[in-house]
């Protein structure tokens, strides 16, 4: 993995307190995997962003679906359960492993990625330090284009916290991205909509 940004702390507070557990086994998980993955979604656009509320963790870590077994099995050890009978079943089709913190009863799902983007985005990852809990995330481009590949209003209004709290952004390699995710998926206008936002 390439060099570590470490970034500011942040105060436990800036994540609702539900979360801070299952969050805390979340990192723990993708450490015993040698940090192969990014805290992302709702948490990471808080904490990247402006606050605001989330119903569960998303995160994606670089393993094969032939891992899944072992995935499973640590996910366990760590008080995170597969959320239904077929999960690796489902996860092997789709990719996405749907888990759920038992004490909590929050959901985490857990993307197995694949694409040179997200190999990329792991390599770059940082780490914020939230309370005593090590986070690791996106930097925030690369956050920045995931939120406009899902391409949500809810992720479209992240971009523009996100954009606001890191005013020297590198706009070349979110452009970069998301024109080609914007081919890919026949939003050849995503750019423009992005970059009025940054």
């Amino acid at each position: 993995m390439g060099k570590t940004k470490k970034q500011p702390s942040k105060p436990t507070s800036v994540i609702p307190t539900p979360f801070l557990e299952p969050l805390a086994a979340l990192q723990r998980l993708l450490e015993r995997f040698d940090n192969q993955g990014v805290i992302i979604g709702g948490i990471a656009a808080s904490l990247l962003g402006q606050p605001r509320l989330t119903a569960d963790l998303d995160a994606v870590i670089l393993l094969s679906v032939g891992d899944l077994p072992e995935l499973i099995k640590a996910a366990a050890s760590e008080g995170i359960e597969a959320r239904m009978a077929e999960a690796e079943d489902f996860a092997r089709k789709h990719r996405v492993l749907l888990l759920r913190h038992t004490d909590s009863s929050i959901d985490i799902d857990l993307s197995l990625g694949i694409l040179p983007f997200e190999s990329e985005m792991v390599e770059r990852s940082q780490e914020l330090v939230v309370g005593e809990i090590h986070v690791r995330l996106p930097s925030p481009e690369d956050l920045i284009i995931m939120k406009a590949v899902a391409h949500r209003p809810k992720d479209m209004a992240d971009i523009q916290a996100i954009a606001s709290s890191h005013p020297d952004l590198d706009r070349s390699r979110i452009r970069e991205w998301v024109v080609q995710f914007g081919e890919a998926l026949g939003l050849p206008g995503l750019w423009h909509e992005v970059e009025k936002l940054l």
